[in-house]
């Protein structure tokens, strides 16, 4: 009988030994702590993302020159993002960036035409500086908080090494070249992207980013036999695997797209996601615009595992109107980026218009794709 009771107590000191250590360990005594709890997956939250986030608004006379000419949709003009940093500290978690070639010297958007004519201050001094440019519209629209690539990478991996356990941060490029209506002033005409251009978007993204700071395409298929196959399987990393990482997504589906695929063939080499058809064995994130016309469409790729990006607002109208309605079908429909360019309302407007998701933390639980673990899980960071 003694030995059964010493027995007993060793087995009894040796649970609470465990339980103490547990409670000691990082994450181990809260459920969904980090390094401990539910394994929620990428695919199973809702973040906040901003359009065109390096954007500032053209200043009034170049305003009042354009709404002259463009009418009404110069106001798709009139909205300015706050620096990177302060995104990300809002919660922000995909930023997205128009990028230029600028190629070899630099210096192509340093001298607006417009800018003698309307007496503009003078442009970012770093426009004169080779490599690629950060804008929305070359000669009209060309403000921005980080006027280089590089220095807008850098603004997001300063704000990550200053949050080493943030949530993953997605950089959405949009590889601009188009040229604009010229009434007669000698626009410039941006450079087409070719297989240099993508390769120089490359290495500017190492130079800023170590490789084990970006989640690559490689990583989330693993040992699928493709891309499309390992998201279908629930691949996507856990969230304490992503933590601390960046990930880049190129916003195209025409040329650029396939510029880039056959720069880049091999997907363990590659370094952004790519938007393609389901069917493609590269799918994997989405970008679909408008979550009341594609609505049906974001929930089907949502529920068969892919992310998606879609936007809360376009062109300030939600915002001069007050209009919920677009909003609340984009939070609803399970898009893992839901992006606006109200992170903060704009007072002018007076309609006090803003997009954020319910709750505290950075992320919310996809209302399509999480599963009951997630309501236990950490979404702060």
């Amino acid at each position: 009988m003694r030995g059964v009771w010493q027995r007993r107590t060793a087995a009894l000191l040796a649970a609470a030994v465990v339980l103490v250590a547990a409670c000691r360990t990082p994450g181990g005594g809260r459920p969904g702590g980090r390094g401990e709890g539910p394994p929620v997956r990428l695919n199973e939250i809702q973040v906040l993302a901003s359009h065109n986030s390096y954007h500032v608004e053209p200043e009034p006379v170049l305003m009042d020159a354009l709404t002259a000419f463009l009418g009404e949709q110069a106001l798709g003009f009139r909205y300015t993002h706050r620096p990177l940093g302060e995104q990300l500290d809002a919660g922000v978690r995909q930023v997205e960036l128009d990028v230029f070639v600028d190629e070899p010297d630099g210096g192509l958007y340093a001298s607006p035409v417009l800018g003698p004519v309307l007496g503009l201050a003078p442009v970012d001094p770093a426009l004169s500086e080779p490599g690629l440019k950060v804008l929305h519209v070359q000669e009209v629209d060309f403000r921005s908080t980080c006027a280089t690539f590089t220095a807008c990478l850098t603004d997001v991996r300063e704000w990550s090494d200053a949050h080493p356990d943030h949530l993953p941060v997605t950089i959405q490029v949009e590889a601009k070249d188009g040229p604009i209506p010229d009434p007669g002033f000698g626009f410039v005409v941006p450079p087409s992207w070719d297989a240099a251009a993508f390769a120089r978007l490359e290495e500017e993204i190492r130079a800023v980013f170590p490789e084990e700071r970006i989640l690559t395409p490689g990583d989330v298929r693993g040992p699928h036999r493709t891309l499309a196959a390992a998201v279908r399987a629930g691949r996507w990393p856990t969230l304490d695997e992503a933590r601390g990482k960046v990930m880049f997504v190129l916003d195209d589906t025409g040329a650029k797209r396939d510029t880039y695929r056959a720069l880049v063939p091999d997907l363990d080499d590659r370094l952004l996601f790519v938007d393609v058809p389901e069917t493609d064995p590269d799918a994997a994130v989405f970008v679909v615009n408008d979550p009341v016309r594609d609505g049906d469409r974001i929930r089907a790729l949502v529920e068969e595992g892919f992310l998606v990006r879609t936007r809360a607002d376009a062109d300030t109208r939600e915002a001069r109107s007050g209009d919920t309605t677009r909003r609340d079908a984009a939070l609803a429909s399970g898009a893992h980026f839901v992006s606006t360019d109200y992170v903060w309302p704009d007072e002018r407007l007076g309609t006090g218009y803003v997009v954020d998701l319910p709750g505290d933390g950075a992320a919310r639980c996809n209302p399509i794709s999480a599963t009951p673990r997630c309501a236990r899980a950490d979404l702060s960071g």
